[in-house]
């Protein structure tokens, strides 16, 4: 399943154009709080597919039975642009454990890459709601990679990964893997560059949020 907010006429189309314009990103702070909204979103959605339970709540006035989130939710993230996105989403899932995972491209000379993994901190996943959040889906390779290795945590009953902007042949590589996997974004691009960019996208998330990395 593939849900994308820009489907419907609703504010988060407003956090997503302010996201990609570069009148407006330039304002690292309003970049990162409007990725955490898009998170928001993701997250009250996603906690439609849900498993619930009633529970009894007593008021000043009497009890009230209300059907809560019975899942245990597991909530990761790539390291370092997926941070924010992270945060809005655990605004929501605030009981979360969380998950999180280093990974960069490693480019090569021939305009080819491959992604690495340098630091993996995740609790068991085992029948518990995955959630990876990434801002940025390209070529889809740092989900299928990160999901591969968490796989040594667990087998969890459900994965949804959340992203603000997703590329076409990201969303294929990724269901090509997984195809039971529910993907939920705040807008689908058609393009990436040859250098696996996504076109019109929004630049490098990571850089927008943090400013730019420390060249070797």
């Amino acid at each position: 399943m593939i849900f994308n907010l820009n489907e419907r006429d609703t504010v988060a189309n407003r956090f997503v154009a302010e996201l990609r314009s570069v009148e407006i990103q330039g304002d690292r702070l309003r970049f990162r709080r409007n990725i955490e909204r898009v998170g928001e979103i993701l997250a009250y959605e996603i906690s439609k597919t849900f498993e619930y339970e009633e529970v009894e709540v007593e008021t000043p006035m009497g009890i009230a039975n209300i059907n809560v989130p019975s899942d245990r939710v597991v909530l990761g993230t790539i390291l370092r642009a997926g941070l924010p996105l992270h945060q809005g989403m655990l605004n929501v899932f605030d009981d979360a454990d969380n998950a999180f995972v280093s990974a960069y491209r490693r480019h090569h000379k021939d305009g080819s890459f491959e992604i690495k993994l340098e630091y993996v901190s995740c609790p068991s996943i085992e029948d518990a709601v995955l959630i990876i959040a990434d801002p940025m889906i390209a070529t889809g390779a740092s989900i299928v990679t990160t999901l591969q290795e968490l796989s040594a945590y667990g087998t969890p009953k459900a994965i949804h990964i959340a992203t603000v902007i997703a590329a076409v042949p990201g969303l294929d590589h990724i269901r090509r893997y997984y195809p039971k996997a529910s993907l939920w974004t705040g807008a689908i691009d058609e393009e990436l560059t040859a250098k696996s960019y996504i076109v019109p996208g929004l630049g490098d998330a990571g850089d927008l949020s943090f400013g730019e990395k420390v060249q070797d």
